[in-house]
């Protein structure tokens, strides 16, 4: 274990192609047990950090630590890592038990290794009964299973996974959410886990790294990751929200949003001068609906559709000037009709005020 307490350090890494600036002076410290997500948009620079963390690239600035010891220029094999790709890339004329037992053959281990490893792997992820069976003959998650055994059967002390459901349908994704942040439980060792889908990162991690354009964005619980955005960029990307303009009023305590002429407190401790121009974020399931017979303040809107998603509904909101906003709420027994007018709000505490972008 280093000094610092943290298992895995990444300091201060930069990645360059040619002049492309892939990775930009990214640090980032992992405790022993964690699971994190690398979350961010395609082109952000995620993978880039996952291939120079399981060495298949090499950082043009920084260092990187595993419990303390510089492993910046050593190569995969000797990082003592497991990785897991987005494609099961799994043998399809051989067993599960051959495919298991690849990693170990590739790396000259004796058959009292092989055959203890092989037992274990099977027992952790249940592919006991299917150990004889051919990938053709396997389900996605049974396959996905497989793929995961092949990451940990030379019993890694770091699992590395590159958006390992990509490829599966919504059901069995969320199923193997469940199953793989058991499994790191389980097994004690970091996940670090890459991945463009919020769901996943904020089902199965203990922290999530937001990183975009190459830079690390945000790092932080994923509870807090999403109900605390520090910057507009995480505001916009971790969960579904959507964004107004406006000002604030010369008391320093008020912003309006001249489109809709909607006047509403800042939230506490925001600190902006009279006249800045801000930028509103209000996560789409935090908005009060209020009919106009109901006494309703805020936004006008007019219900334009009504979406059915599962347990909550999703209002279409057509607001007078004609912009469109989504509005989430738990379905009810009377949800509000197609061309209801409502009026659209907030309460300050759970909006997130930034100033403008230029």
């Amino acid at each position: 274990m280093s000094q610092n307490g943290s298992y895995i350090r990444i300091d201060n890494v930069s990645r360059r192609y040619g002049s492309v600036r892939a990775l930009d002076s990214v640090s980032l410290d992992i405790a022993k047990e964690e699971f994190i997500a690398i979350l961010g948009p395609s082109g952000s620079g995620k993978s880039t950090l996952l291939r120079l963390i399981a060495g298949l690239d090499r950082p043009t600035e920084g260092l990187i630590h595993f419990e303390g010891k510089d492993v910046t220029d050593l190569p995969p094999h000797k990082r003592g890592i497991g990785m897991v790709f987005q494609e099961f890339l799994l043998f399809p004329h051989r067993t599960v038990r051959e495919n298991l037992a690849f990693p170990l053959r590739m790396r000259k281990e004796p058959a009292g290794v092989i055959e203890e490893r092989l037992e274990w792997v099977a027992g952790v992820l249940s592919l006991t009964m299917l150990l004889d069976r051919y990938p053709s003959q396997l389900s996605g998650g049974q396959q996905q299973r497989v793929a995961l055994g092949r990451g940990l059967v030379a019993r890694p002390t770091l699992l590395l996974l590159d958006e390992p459901l990509a490829n599966l349908d919504r059901e069995l994704r969320q199923e193997m959410e469940i199953e793989i942040r058991r499994y790191q439980k389980q097994l004690g060792i970091p996940f670090i886990y890459v991945t463009h889908n919020q769901e996943e990162a904020l089902s199965m991690s203990d922290r999530i790294a937001v990183i975009d354009n190459g830079r690390l964005e945000a790092l932080g619980e994923r509870q807090a990751i999403y109900d605390h955005p520090q910057t507009p960029f995480v505001a916009r990307f971790v969960g579904k929200s959507s964004r107004f303009q406006g000002n604030v009023e010369a008391d320093g305590t008020t912003v309006r949003l001249p489109r809709y002429d909607y006047a509403f407190a800042l939230p506490a401790g925001s600190g902006f001068q009279p006249g800045t121009a801000v930028d509103i974020f209000v996560k789409n399931e935090r908005f009060d609906l209020v009919t106009k017979v109901e006494g309703g303040n805020g936004i006008a809107c007019t219900v334009a559709d009504v979406v059915l998603r599962g347990p909550f509904l999703e209002y279409v909101l057509e607001t007078d000037r004609g912009d469109t906003v989504i509005a989430v709420k738990p379905k009810r027994n009377d949800p509000l009709p197609v061309q209801e007018r409502v009026f659209l709000s907030w309460n300050p505490a759970d909006c997130h005020v930034f100033k403008a972008e230029s």
